[in-house]
């Protein structure tokens, strides 16, 4: 049977490597997937790591009202936020569909094209919003509390996501130029 996740937080509140070895082991790929969305994949590796960093500093002051899996995602969003304030980048970031647009355009990998044009077009909450809710299926609640956000600003700013993401996959290539 498997050690929960509360049980590894107090042996790793205390300092046992191990136990938050164990911790980063379940939830670093989906922390890196969530940062990735937001400061692009060549940065996702370093700000997850800059996450985690702080959460094993910060674990002392974790308070267990919600799950880790939604706390250390909620630092992996502000470390992606002081990322990007940091590099000053533009939001439209370097993508694999920036490389690749030629390539992929008619092949086995242009929905996933289309899905990294309609994301990179969002503001940095509105992905955020969208990822969390649609792509890793955090409830809005969870995602508003991951975020900082009132409940109603994270509902506005997903169906806002939502609508825009969806309207600029539907456009077509012909329709665009008509």
């Amino acid at each position: 049977m498997h050690e929960g996740d509360h049980a590894l937080i107090d042996r790793a509140a205390r300092g046992d490597q191990p136990a938050f070895a164990v911790l980063v082991a379940r939830h670093e790929a989906r922390l890196r997937h969530f940062v990735g969305r937001i400061v692009g994949p060549a940065d996702a590796d370093d700000v997850a790591q800059d996450a985690l960093v702080k959460a094993w500093l910060a674990l002392p002051r974790y308070r267990s009202e919600g799950s880790f899996a939604a706390w250390l995602t909620g630092i992996g969003w502000r470390a992606a936020l002081d990322h990007k304030r940091r590099t000053q980048r533009t939001r439209v970031r370097d993508t694999d569909w920036q490389d690749h647009a030629d390539e992929a355009a008619n092949g086995p990998g242009a929905a996933r094209l289309e899905l990294a044009r309609a994301l990179a077009a969002l503001s940095d909450q509105e992905r955020a919003a969208l990822v969390l809710t649609d792509g890793h299926g955090w409830s809005h609640s969870e995602a508003a509390a991951i975020l900082g956000l009132p409940l109603g600003t994270l509902k506005s700013l997903a169906a806002r996501a939502r609508a825009k993401a969806r309207a600029a996959i539907d456009v077509q290539p012909e329709e665009a130029m008509a």
